[in-house]
């Protein structure tokens, strides 16, 4: 099974969720589930933001060396599973890869109090590291209810 988390730019939720997911499967030894990220918009390989790799850091989990990675056609056809952070990026996805319906999914839609009205995971770029830690907590909770769906 292959999972793909993207975001708009790969360098803090994608990625954040990507070392999440993995940690997670470790733990729980589950094998056979391939996890990767990537963005929207190209980044041109850009570096991860150093307040999510810190945020990653906190939680044990290695950030380090992560680069962003566009939105393939390849990437999107060999993966099982598409999870997004917002309901927009599912609507880019869907407009340029109309063949990705039916595995693309909101990654709160996991969460255990999901609610529509506040279904996305919000970009904390460049805010303060308090928007990061709820990033990483709404991130972390959906993955507690993707794992029990995988």
């Amino acid at each position: 099974m292959k999972i793909l988390f993207v975001c708009t730019a790969n360098i803090v939720r994608s990625f954040m969720a990507e070392g999440i997911l993995t940690e997670e499967l470790k733990k729980e030894k589950k094998t056979g589930i391939d996890v990767s990220s990537a963005a929207i918009f190209d980044m041109h390989g850009a570096p991860a933001d150093p307040a999510a790799v810190e945020i990653l850091h906190e939680h044990g989990l290695d950030g380090v060396g992560h680069h962003s990675k566009l939105l393939t056609e390849d990437m999107v056809s060999q993966s099982d599973m598409i999870i997004v952070m917002e309901g927009i990026q599912k609507k880019i996805i869907l407009e340029e890869y109309p063949e990705a319906d039916g595995k693309i999914h909101l990654l709160k839609s996991f969460s255990p109090d999901y609610n529509e009205e506040y279904a996305d995971i919000k970009d904390p770029y460049k805010l303060s590291i308090f928007q990061y830690r709820l990033c990483y907590s709404e991130i972390y909770l959906a993955i507690g209810g993707l794992m029990k769906c995988i």
